[in-house]
C-alpha cells in the first residue's frame, strides 16, 4: 500500500473519531440540567451509553489501524470494512473537505484501505467465482465493435487494454465484464453472483461501486485517464494480475495492495 495514502486515512480516520467524540461531550453537557430534571439518574445513564458507543468506536479504529499496519485480519475485519464504508467514509468526506483536503485524496485513500481491509480478509482463502468488472472508457473509442454485450467479441487488435484483459480472464477461468454505468455494473453483478471482484474505474465510480458492493470483497483499482476522465483510459495489466493471483492463491504471491 502506498503509504501516505494510508497516512491520510488513518491520520483522517483519528481526527474524525475525535471530532464524534469531542461532539457527542458536548450534546451531553449541555442539556446536563435537563436530564437531571427528568429522572436523578438520567444524566449517568446517557453516559454510560454514550461512552459504551464512544468506546466501542474507538476499539474499532484501533483494530482496524493495527489490521492496516499488519496486513493480516485482526478479529473482525469484513465487519470493520462495513464500519468504515457504512459509517465513517461518508463523515470523512466532510471533515476532509473542512481540513482543505480533496474528496479525491480521501477516495483514492479509501480505495487502497479497503483493498487492504479486503485482502486481510479474503487472505488463506480462494474465491471460486471471481469477476473482472471493468468500465467501457478502457475499450479504444474508434473500435467498431461494442463488448459491452460479451467481452469475448474483442478482435485482439492491441489498440487498447480489453484484449490484455480477455487474455487474463481466460488464463484464470474468470468472468469479464464491460459496464457502461453503474446500474449496468450491479445488474452484471448480480447475474454472475461472483465470491470476489476486482473492479476497475476512477476514484468516484470505485467508491460507490465498493459501497453498492458490499459486503462483496471488492479489490479496486484506479484507472489511468491520459485523454481525461471517460474517453480511451487505461489501466495497469500488471495490477489486475497481481489482484486475480492473489485470489486464486489465497493470498500467497501478492504482499501489497493493487491501485
Amino acid at each position: 500500500m502506498s503509504e501516505p495514502k494510508k497516512r491520510i486515512f488513518i491520520g483522517l480516520i483519528v481526527f474524525t473519531v475525535f471530532l464524534i467524540a469531542a461532539i457527542t461531550v458536548a450534546l451531553y453537557l449541555i442539556p446536563y440540567i435537563g436530564l437531571r430534571n427528568i429522572h436523578p439518574l438520567a444524566p449517568e445513564i446517557v453516559c454510560l451509553t454514550m461512552s459504551g458507543a464512544l468506546g466501542a468506536l474507538i476499539l474499532g479504529v484501533g483494530l482496524l489501524i493495527l489490521t492496516l499496519i499488519r496486513g493480516k485480519e485482526i478479529f473482525f475485519a469484513a465487519r470493520l470494512r462495513g464500519i468504515v464504508i457504512e459509517v465513517l467514509f461518508p463523515i470523512m468526506i466532510v471533515v476532509g473537505k473542512l481540513l482543505g483536503i480533496s474528496k479525491e485524496k480521501i477516495q483514492q485513500s479509501f480505495v487502497e484501505v479497503n483493498n487492504l481491509l479486503v485482502m486481510a480478509k479474503c487472505r488463506d482463502s480462494k474465491p471460486q467465482r471471481i469477476l473482472l468488472l471493468m468500465p467501457h472508457c478502457l475499450q479504444f473509442n474508434d473500435c467498431a465493435i461494442k463488448i459491452t454485450t460479451d467481452a469475448g467479441k474483442c478482435q485482439a487488435c492491441g489498440k487498447c487494454k480489453i484484449k490484455d484483459l480477455v487474455m487474463l480472464a481466460k488464463k484464470y477461468h474468470v468472468h469479464l465484464s464491460v459496464a457502461t454505468g453503474g446500474t449496468l455494473a450491479r445488474r452484471r453483478v448480480a447475474e454472475a453472483k461472483p465470491q470476489a471482484i476486482i473492479a476497475v474505474a476512477c476514484e468516484r465510480d470505485l467508491t460507490s461501486g465498493i459501497q453498492d458492493a458490499y459486503p462483496l470483497p471488492v479489490i479496486g483499482i484506479l484507472n489511468d485517464r491520459p485523454f481525461g476522465p471517460c474517453f480511451n483510459t487505461s489501466v495497469d495489466i500488471s495490477k489486475v494480475a497481481e489482484a486475480l493471483e492473489f485470489l486464486a492463491n489465497g493470498g500467497k504471491e501478492l504482499r501489497e495492495s493493487p491501485g
